[in-house]
């Protein structure tokens, strides 16, 4: 079987039991059983391409190839192995599981390079299980306050009781003399690539975004004997301002996007007017000054729409990431590497979010995105061809072999 066969393959076996935490499907939160199990079997594949493997404080799983000098900086190779439930099974584990296989590939020829590759896969990107994303990458690119370590997930266990010191955590980041560049190979997660006929693209950056939380407090009630003039609902009110969102994104006309993804009411039973309500909002531009007019503009409506119906709004911001463009030459070196490969070059933007956003507060950063079949992700009909893996493969491979004579002749 070929390397990127083997990639998508073993993308294909971790998508079930003991790699998933649901029946029926994949869903893969970080620090549960079955990301403990996934770590397992990536180990045990890292090893088997002559790697020596390590956990970092934030439960990262590390393998290392190391230069033809030991000791000398590393070539990070990285993707998330988290999901969103109901998940696709290559966003994320395809970059780690093609990481490995070009290091195979170098260990299979003999080659060791000026720099060493640490291929690593991230333990929280999606922020699916505790309500923060990036956490992992964050930690390594020495971004994470230690505040935002105060964390919960839904069933109400705390980061510290989930199995990593958090007193500990923050020692995984990295040193910038340490790490001499950043790659992600990632499945496009649109349907430009397919549209245009190509196998891979170079990612030129990535857009900004900022999610928050929001909290709509209301007055819970019989659901049969309370007037509808009397009402507080705050599943009403939290609605009204999810339409609000579609409207202001809409009205834009830029590359904007805003979503609200999750929701939540309480008490949440069919005969009781819900008292509280709780939902996502996710907030998205190429250009952070659009992304913030429309986010206030967004916070503006929330507010407006409390006070008219007598309801409280708390909003909390989760995150904010700014855009994050790729390192030019890397950008031109993955240009070169595409076309050795015998493939057009083309250059896009990524819409969604990735740990490269992170890594770029600590070095150079690059990424290339895989045809995906329909522009399909977060979804069980996400889809890879093997052929299309394939190439990426070799694209790698040939980044890196060019990254290699970039630093010997530096």
């Amino acid at each position: 079987m070929r390397g990127g066969a083997r990639a998508v393959a073993r993308c294909d076996a971790l998508g079930v039991a003991p790699y998933s935490d649901m029946a029926g499907g994949l869903y893969r939160g970080y620090l549960t059983p079955a990301y403990h199990a996934a770590q397992g079997a990536l180990a045990g594949w890292m090893t088997s391409a002559g790697m020596t493997v390590r956990r970092d404080a934030a439960a990262n799983l590390i393998g290392r190839y190391e230069a033809v000098t030991p000791g000398a900086p590393a070539l990070l190779i990285g993707s998330h192995l988290d999901s969103v439930r109901d998940a696709g099974r290559y966003d994320g584990p395809l970059g780690v599981t093609l990481g490995i296989e070009a290091v195979d590939a170098l260990r299979a020829a003999g080659r060791r390079l000026p720099f060493a590759i640490e291929v690593i896969a991230f333990g929280d990107e999606e922020g699916s299980r505790f309500p923060a994303a990036m956490l992992c990458s964050r930690a390594v690119a020495g971004t994470l306050a230690a505040d935002a370590l105060d964390l919960a997930d839904k069933d109400g266990i705390a980061l510290a009781d989930a199995g990593v010191d958090v007193g500990n955590y923050l020692t995984a980041a990295r040193t910038p003399a340490s790490v001499r560049a950043y790659f992600e190979a990632h499945i496009e997660q649109g349907p430009l690539l397919e549209a245009e006929h190509l196998a891979v693209g170079t990612v030129t950056g990535i857009a900004s975004q900022v999610r928050y939380q929001i909290a709509v407090q209301g007055t819970a009630g019989h659901a049969g004997t309370t007037t509808m003039a009397l009402r507080h609902d705050a599943l009403a009110g939290a609605a009204e301002m999810i339409v609000a969102v579609e409207a202001i994104a809409r009205a834009d006309a830029s590359d904007l996007v805003a979503t609200v993804g999750r929701i939540e009411a309480m008490p949440g039973a069919p005969n009781v007017i819900a008292g509280q309500a709780q939902f996502s909002l996710d907030v998205r531009s190429g250009n952070a000054a659009w992304r913030d007019r429309a986010a206030n503009a967004i916070l503006d409506a929330f507010r407006e729409i409390a006070d008219r119906r007598s309801l409280g709004c708390a909003i909390s911001r989760i995150h904010d990431l700014p855009a994050s463009p790729c390192d030019p030459l890397l950008m031109d070196l993955l240009d070169h590497a595409t076309l050795a490969a015998g493939q057009p070059v083309l250059r896009l933007v990524s819409g969604a979010g990735h740990d490269a956003m992170a890594m770029a507060a600590l070095c150079p950063t690059a990424m290339l995105f895989i045809r995906c079949k329909g522009g399909v992700s977060h979804n069980p009909a996400e889809h890879v061809d093997a052929a299309d893996a394939e190439i990426a493969l070799q694209v790698m491979l040939g980044f890196i072999e060019q990254l290699g004579a970039t630093f010997a002749n530096a």
